[in-house]
């Protein structure tokens, strides 16, 4: 993961509960700068703030009754920033809905379940890992 400077986490998810259990345990343990929203409109004002990864919920149909879903907010993601990376959180467990969020470039797809915690910690590690290779190869074609 990046070890210069914290990790800026945007959390997004209507159900409070599990957006505040999210948020205390990758404060306990991680080292992340998290942000919490329960819009993807609230997400998408505070883009400037240039987060380094973005944790969605697929729906996000619970608090603003016409208030964007997941989807549209990572299409809007995309279109501010496409090298943002997000991953889709849901409780759907459909392939189907995974596969759509990858065609809407999201960096992955994870249901929730009592174990997500960790799926998401692998998937970040993961991004940054592949992200830090992405730079040395930049590094050393520019070289050649």
């Amino acid at each position: 993961m990046k070890t210069d400077t914290k990790i800026k986490l945007f959390l997004v998810d209507d159900d409070a509960v599990f957006l505040k259990a999210m948020e205390i345990q990758f404060m306990e343990h991680a080292d992340f700068e998290i942000e919490t929203f329960p819009t993807g409109e609230l997400c998408i004002k505070n883009l400037t703030k240039k987060p380094d990864i973005i944790i969605l919920d697929y729906h996000l149909d619970g608090i603003v009754k016409n208030a964007i879903n997941g989807m549209q907010t990572l299409d809007k993601i995309k279109e501010f920033n496409a090298g943002i990376p997000v991953i889709m959180l849901s409780s759907q467990d459909k392939i189907e809905v995974a596969v759509s969020c990858i065609h809407h470039k999201a960096f992955d797809y994870v249901v929730k379940s009592e174990t997500s915690f960790v799926r998401l910690q692998k998937v970040i590690s993961t991004f940054f890992k592949y992200q830090k290779m992405e730079n040395e190869l930049n590094w050393y074609m520019e070289r050649m």
